[in-house]
Order: structure tokens, then C-alpha cells, then sequence
């Protein structure tokens, strides 16, 4: 096998793994759009795998899995682009789920670490409700974990509140719950 047929089998895999990803992200968006609230004139949608996030950038496609990003079964964070994968590697695709989420106004120092606390619903920390709340540290006095406002909204992060909760639309919010028992590996990256 020459040179060209490796460079065109692989180019060729790495098209078909986009348009899986887009496909996702579509299927995503129109579920989100089926279960969001009615919006205000004034709210805003960011983009087809986010469209309740107003800082997510608006990608046609989220980004692909960054190397470096562990082995196994995993919920992946990437502080840097604000995105999470869910990597599950008995799965094909092994990413089972991709999408923008909106940070707290501390960020996780990379590391991996293990969901230790799951709760339903409770009252976040900018006083709106809350569910699938997925926790996996605490640096500092700040506990990082995952979440969805009930009402769908992203707040505002108020950089004087020292706040690690990862927000994520409420379709996305699920699939973390469903995805992540206690104990399941969260990799932060940069």
C-alpha cells in the first residue's frame, strides 16, 4: 500500500468523523430547541451545539478530541476551549458526545479526577434551580462539577463570586448524568 492510498484512507476517515460529529451536534440542537423554554427577545443563541450558551464560539462542528486527553472511559474538559467530551471506548465512535458549556468564574487546575458527588436537583450557586449536578473536585475551597440551570439559562459569570460550576444546557446535562456515576474519571486539559 503506497503513501497516496494511507493519506487518502485517513483523510477520508477524518471527513466521515466530521460529518458524524455535525450530524450529532444538529441532532442536539434540534432536541435542545424542542425542550427550551420560550425565549425572551432579548436572548441569545450561540451556535448549533450550544444554542444556550451566549460565550460558546459558533462552530459549525465541535472540535475533535484533544491528544493527550487520558485513555478509558472519561469525561474530558478542556478549560481552554470550553468544551466536553464524553469518550466511552467500548463505543464506536468512542466519543459519545461532544459540546459547549459556560464556566464558572474559577476554572479546575488540569488533572484527572473522579465524580465523588452526584445531586439531582438543588439551588446553584447564582440562585437559580438546578439538576444533574456531577461533582469531581475541590481546589481551594471551590467544588468544580458539572450542571444544568432548570430554566435553561447560562448566567452571566460574576467574576467577584468564586464559582466552579460548569453549565450546560439541560439535553447536555442529562447525558452527564446518565454518563458519569460516582467514580467516573473527569480529565481536565489546558
Amino acid at each position: 500500500m503506497g503513501p497516496g492510498v494511507v493519506v487518502t484512507g485517513l483523510t477520508l476517515g477524518a471527513l466521515a468523523v466530521v460529518s458524524l460529529l455535525a450530524f450529532q451536534a444538529n441532532g442536539a440542537q434540534d432536541r435542545t430547541e424542542a425542550t427550551r423554554p420560550s425565549a425572551s427577545p432579548t436572548a441569545s443563541s450561540s451556535g448549533p451545539s450550544a444554542p444556550a450558551t451566549p460565550t460558546a464560539s459558533a462552530t459549525p462542528t465541535a472540535p475533535a478530541l484533544p491528544t493527550g486527553s487520558g485513555s478509558g472511559l472519561r469525561i474530558v474538559y478542556s478549560v481552554g476551549s470550553h468544551y466536553v467530551w464524553l469518550v466511552d471506548p467500548k463505543k464506536n465512535p468512542q466519543v459519545v458526545a461532544t459540546f459547549a458549556v459556560t464556566p464558572g468564574s474559577v476554572e479546575p487546575t488540569p488533572g484527572s479526577y473522579p465524580v465523588y458527588s452526584r445531586t439531582a436537583t438543588t439551588t446553584g450557586t447564582d440562585g437559580r434551580q438546578i439538576e444533574h449536578v456531577v461533582r469531581f473536585a475541590q481546589q481551594n475551597g471551590v467544588v468544580f462539577g458539572f450542571s444544568a440551570a432548570m430554566d435553561g439559562a447560562t448566567p452571566t459569570t460574576d467574576p467577584k463570586a468564586k464559582t466552579g460550576g460548569i453549565r450546560s444546557g439541560r439535553p447536555e446535562g442529562q447525558l452527564i448524568w446518565d454518563f458519569a456515576p460516582n467514580g467516573t474519571k473527569v480529565v481536565v486539559i489546558a
